[in-house]
């Protein structure tokens, strides 16, 4: 039986909801989603320059999950920047 995942806690909702290459249609792109919890790990380690520890008690989690989130929301930017995909912001188990 699979163990139940554990509400992250977040503290930043951007208002920005999508970001895409300028003149291509969103119709026409493929897109990455970045989950809230996936954005709050990036805020917290690039943006606030916070350590890998500090942002895990932060967010409620521990360092290994944290690890894995900044690890994969870091792939999906750079996936959207190299290969001109939209990146959409939603999802996620969280509790603010």
């Amino acid at each position: 039986m699979v163990r139940p995942r554990i509400c992250r806690r977040i503290r930043f909702q951007p208002n920005v909801r999508y970001f895409k290459p300028q003149g291509i249609p969103l119709r026409l792109l493929n897109e990455e989603i970045l989950t809230f919890e996936e954005i709050e790990a990036v805020r917290l380690k690039d943006l606030e320059g916070l350590k890998q520890e500090n942002c895990a008690k932060k967010m409620n989690i521990s360092q290994p999950t944290f690890h894995r989130l900044v690890l994969s929301a870091r792939k999906k930017i750079a996936d959207a920047i190299i290969n001109g995909k939209a990146i959409k912001i939603g999802g996620g188990n969280y509790k603010i």
